[in-house]
């Protein structure tokens, strides 16, 4: 059974930073990609940033250059480093995984809200 668990969300003072991690129960080996989605209320939920078990990113316009996807195959972790935070990342994060080439996978955790707000 795959189980996933954030952590590391927060509120932070717009411009700053938060990194969020993803831990994966077993190895991320099995995951051919892995990523993270937000969810803000009232709107849709949207692919924020994805990585393959090759190391391809992928990352949705409106956080190229200030978001940053790796993962720590050692520690079965995906990390998302968050930096120049604005007050519209606020939102529900999730992270996701699966075994297929699709994202988001078939596999969520159980998400960890990010609030930027001064």
């Amino acid at each position: 059974q795959v189980q996933l668990a954030e952590s590391g969300g927060g509120l932070v003072q717009p411009g700053g930073s938060l990194r969020l991690s993803c831990a994966a129960s077993g190895s991320i080996f099995r995951f051919n990609v892995m990523g993270w989605t937000r969810q803000a209320p009232g709107k849709q939920r949207e692919l924020v940033a994805d990585i393959t078990s090759g190391g391809s990113t992928n990352y949705a316009d409106s956080v190229k250059g200030r978001f940053t996807i790796s993962r720590d195959n050692a520690k079965n972790t995906v990390y998302l480093q968050m930096n120049s935070l604005k007050p519209e990342d606020t939102a529900v994060y999730s992270c996701n995984a699966g075994f297929g080439w699709s994202s988001p996978g078939d596999y969520w955790g159980q998400g960890t809200q990010v609030t930027v707000s001064s």
